[in-house]
């Protein structure tokens, strides 16, 4: 995979950044839904389509794309909003988020939007669908590689674990989990509901490869899906340790916006902390 380069850094730091207000207008838009994790995600979400995905907006079914699984499908104001900057659908679009008959529904809904591979909604069920995609691409004899992304909080979920053997077993090497570490949940911190730790040791012992890095780093990321890509003999797990909330001040590590919107004032206050930091990531790099 190709490093990213200062210009192409700077494109997706403000792509994300622009995610990142466009989240907020959604949920304001929309009066309900989910507010940290989306935002968390927004670096992830970037540096996978718009640099490390083999992807087409106009060909969203080409049968050699990689393929990318949100398991929890809650968080899909940024599934939502990158797909629509990268050109599957009209920006316009995204303020439907959650209202009747749109196609952007609370979850994501296989076939309703182009980009969108999977319904996700039960937490715990996107692991079990990228095996079942991974086992599809090496059966065909297909190269195209599978990533899930998942909360850590779903862990608490027993059908991930037997998701993770299922996958260790098989040795799929062609998926790659990347793990939104941002130790949260609706009812508080993920430690202190149901203790994840050792995430590292339990994914290793099932016969995993795992890395840990900063989740707002998109350069660690690419680092870190090129080595799963040279890693033939087992699936990857990437901890990517994020901060719920990122940019919004006011949100940013507090579990109590994992499921609400911002009101009028609050998206105020919000967008122009998130406008501010769009014009540092300019400065910065020019």
């Amino acid at each position: 995979m190709v490093p990213i380069h200062d210009e192409k850094l700077k494109y997706l730091e403000e792509t994300a950044n622009k995610i990142r207000e466009k989240i907020i207008e959604m949920l304001l838009e929309a009066g309900s839904g989910h507010s940290a994790g989306p935002l968390g995600m927004a670096d992830i979400f970037t540096a996978f389509y718009f640099h490390i995905l083999k992807h087409d907006p106009k060909n969203p079914f080409w049968p050699d794309r990689d393929r990318l699984v949100l398991s929890n499908g809650h968080i899909c104001p940024v599934l939502y909003a990158t797909l629509a900057y990268a050109g599957y659908f009209p920006l316009e679009e995204l303020y439907t988020l959650r209202k009747i008959n749109s196609r952007l529904q609370g979850h994501p809904h296989r076939g309703s939007l182009p980009g969108v591979e999977t319904t996700s909604g039960p937490l715990g069920s996107g692991l079990s669908q990228a095996i079942g995609m991974a086992l599809a691409a090496r059966m065909d004899r297909k190269k195209y590689r599978v990533y899930c992304l998942m909360s850590d909080g779903e862990h608490d979920e027993g059908n991930v674990w037997e998701a993770v053997m299922f996958a260790g077993k098989n040795k799929l090497s062609n998926l790659t989990v990347v793990m939104d570490r941002n130790n949260i949940q609706i009812d508080g911190f993920t430690e202190n509901v149901m203790p994840l730790e050792p995430l590292r040791e339990k994914y290793e012992s099932f016969n995993w490869h795992v890395l840990e890095i900063d989740g707002h780093n998109m350069e660690e990321l690419v680092f870190a899906v090129s080595e799963a890509e040279a890693i033939y003999e087992k699936p990857t797990l990437i901890i990517a340790h994020t901060i719920p909330g990122k940019g919004v001040s006011f949100m940013e590590r507090d579990f109590t916006w994992h499921g609400k919107p911002p009101n009028k004032e609050e998206a105020k206050e919000a967008l122009s902390e998130l406008r501010t930091l769009g014009r540092r990531i300019k400065s910065e790099h020019e």
